[in-house]
This record gives structure tokens, C-alpha cells and sequence, in this order.
């Protein structure tokens, strides 16, 4: 029995996500790995073609959908074997702030463009000396008339050469509770004092845009602000549950991906004496065994999907599976190396990239000792 209830809606746009991923996409990786960079025409062509922000709603010009359509696009983009064109934080991560706290002249005036690929997004909480610790920024937000006054510095921030628009995580430096001071604001590209910084050479996300962001006496308009001042923790922790189940299900999507590369390349792949790989013990239990794994943790993922779906908080069992999914892509990848031999540690094999990528994924939307701890503390431990 299917936990998930796709309906023939849901499956006609897989089959159209596939097909156009598939033409327009996927040839084009390797150019934007090398480049280290995906262009913003590839923005614009997911937009046009009806796969970004898929929740939005049809008066600002998204489909409307239900959460289903969010996840379809996030397995079918990890198919591609890249990171570039970060589609599931734009769509599911970043924009879900305005869609949900924004003002109405806000959400007219940024979602259209976001829908359509126009304005590429960025969530800018992380600092040099803050990464998981919200409460520990140090980023400032004074108010100065009818305007907000910015000054500080982020880091880490995925789309942020290439973004548009940044959503950005400051605090009010005359209210001393960590939890009460914080804001978002929206910063627009080319605002006088917002600079970017060096686009950070990393071991993977070779096309992911990641940068240091600078705010120096940045000034915006204070209806520039996402919601009441003071509200921005209670804003990003509403949020984290979204944030971390859509990591969780790209790790598993990856993981299937990559037993299913894993599986064909031993059975297609014959030794001295003919015999397919898949027909050695150790190999054959070996992909029994991680088959096993990957298929407790879609049995776990599909139902927090199906929860989240309906509204449910299910912010302690998200972030085991964050923890789970993700160790297990790790684990996953490292062994299935060792299935392909030689090969495996080729460029030309998918599962080098795979490794660099999917390596962060234990680290960032917070580590996996957070979600650990945030499991223990609702365990009573």
C-alpha cells in the first residue's frame, strides 16, 4: 500500500518534470560544474516551463499545488547529478517566507518573479563566527526614520552570487534577548551597501553559487521588513521543519539514484570469466542490504511527508530523518565506490560528484548533532 496518494495530476507532472529535466537540463551540467555556476537562463527556463514554486498561489501566478508537487521536483532534479540550479531552496525554502509572512505588496510585487525564474532567491542567516547558533548573529538591523539600516556579515549563502533577492537575518542591537531581536528583511540586488563577496571554492556543489555576503550601512525601506520586528527567530524555526524534510528527501531520492547506478552497473558488468559482479555473494548481499536500508527510510520519509502535508508537527521525527537519510547517503556512497572498483573512483563515473555533494548535506539546514540533540530533548534525555 502506497503511504502517498499521487494522483494521475501528480503523475502526469512527474512525466512532464522528467522529460523537460531530462532535454533541458542534464546536458548542460557538466558546462555549469566547470564553470562552477548555473546561468540564470536556467532559471528562467524551469520558471517558464511551470517547476519553481509549484505552492505558490495562481494570483501570483504559481500552480497552487499541494506539497506532492514540491517533492516531485526535488527527486526528479537530484537526476541530474548536480547542485547548481538549487531549485528546492529557492522554491521550498526561501520563498515559502514571503508566501507566508509577507505583506500583500510584497507578495505582488517579488512571488510573480519568483514563479517565473525572473528573481532567483537567498536566505541569508549563517556568519563567520554563527553557523547552526541563530541566537549567537551578530548581523544588525537599526531603524533610522523610514528606513532599516544594515550592517554585518554572512556566509555560506547557497544562490548568493547569482540571487536577486536575499532574505536576510539581522538583530536589533537595544534588545539584548537573542530570541526577541532578530528580523528578516528583504534586500534587493544592487541596494547601496549590500556587496558580495568571494564565491567560496568548495570540495563539492562545484555549480552551487555559494558567497559571503556584505552589508555596510545598507539602507532599505522599512516596509522592506518580513513581518513584525522582533519575530524573525520564531519565523525561521516555523520553517525548519520544511527546510529539513526537503533535505531529507533529496538525500533519499539520492540514495535510490545511486543504488539504481550501483545495481545496473553490476549486473551489466561481467569479470575475466563473464560472470555479472551482481552474481558474487558479497556484492549480491551487499545491494540486498543497502536496498533495505533505503527502503526503511522512504517508508519513514513518505510518512513525515504525508504528515507535513497535512499540517502536522512533526518537527522531532524531521529531524531524525534528516539525521538518517542523510548519514545514509554517506554511508551509501562510499560503499557502492568499492562495488564499482576502479571505475568508481573515475570522473567520468557519477559517484565521485555524488560524494562531494552529498557530503554537506549531514551539515548545513543544521548538523546532524542538532537534530540529534533536538530528538533527545523531546525524548526527555
Amino acid at each position: 500500500m502506497e503511504i502517498l496518494k499521487y494522483t494521475e495530476d501528480h503523475k502526469a507532472f512527474r512525466k512532464r518534470a522528467r522529460e523537460f529535466i531530462a532535454k533541458e537540463i542534464t546536458p548542460h551540467v557538466e558546462d555549469w560544474e566547470e564553470a562552477h555556476i548555473t546561468p540564470k537562463w536556467a532559471w528562467k527556463k524551469m520558471g517558464e516551463a511551470g517547476f519553481l514554486c509549484t505552492a505558490v498561489s495562481e494570483k501570483y501566478g504559481g500552480l497552487g499545488g499541494d506539497f506532492l508537487y514540491s517533492v516531485i521536483v526535488a527527486e526528479e532534479m537530484i537526476r541530474t547529478n548536480h547542485t547548481g540550479l538549487a531549485t528546492m531552496l529557492h522554491s521550498d525554502v526561501v520563498v515559502p517566507y514571503i508566501d507566508s509572512f509577507g505583506t500583500e505588496d510584497q507578495k505582488k510585487k517579488y512571488l510573480p518573479g519568483c514563479v517565473s525564474g525572473e528573481i532567483i532567491t537567498a536566505l541569508a542567516m549563517t556568519e563567520p563566527d554563527a553557523g547552526s547558533d541563530l541566537a549567537g548573529m551578530t548581523a544588525t538591523a537599526e531603524q533610522d526614520g523610514d528606513k532599516i539600516v544594515l550592517n554585518g556579515a554572512k556566509t555560506f549563502i547557497s544562490n548568493g552570487i547569482n540571487s536577486h533577492l536575499v532574505i536576510v537575518a539581522a538583530r536589533a542591537p537595544s534588545v539584548s534577548n537573542p530570541y526577541e531581536s532578530v528580523s528578516l528583511f528583504l534586500v534587493e540586488d544592487g541596494t547601496p551597501g549590500f556587496k558580495r563577496g568571494r564565491h567560496l571554492d568548495k570540495m563539492g556543489f562545484h555549480s552551487q553559487d555559494t558567497a559571503e555576503l556584505f552589508f555596510t550601512n545598507c539602507r532599505i525601506p522599512a516596509e522592506n521588513r518580513l513581518g513584525e520586528m522582533g519575530s524573525g527567530f520564531k519565523m525561521l524555526m516555523s520553517k525548519l521543519q520544511q527546510e529539513r524534510l526537503m533535505t531529507a528527501i533529496g538525500a533519499q531520492a539520492a540514495c535510490e539514484l545511486i543504488l539504481e547506478w550501483t545495481r545496473d552497473f553490476c549486473v551489466k558488468t561481467t569479470d575475466a570469466s563473464g560472470k555479472p559482479l551482481s552474481k558474487y555473494q558479497a556484492n549480491m548481499f551487499a545491494l540486498v542490504e543497502m536496498a533495505c536500508e533505503i527502503k526503511l527510510g522512504r517508508t519513514f520519509l513518505d510518512k513525515l511527508i504525508a504528515e507535513h502535508a497535512a499540517g502536522e508537527f512533526v518537527v522531532v521525527e524531521t529531524s531524525m530523518a534528516k539525521y538518517w537519510t542523510t548519514d545514509l547517503a554517506k554511508r551509501l556512497t562510499v560503499r557502492c565506490i568499492d562495488l564499482f572498483g576502479e571505475y568508481g573512483i573515475m570522473e567520468a563515473c557519477p559517484l565521485p560528484r555524488a560524494f562531494r555533494d552529498l557530503r554537506v548535506m549531514s551539515i548545513f539546514a543544521g548538523t546532524n548533532e542538532i537534530m540529534k540533540g533536538i530528538a533527545a530533548k523531546f525524548m526527555g534525555l
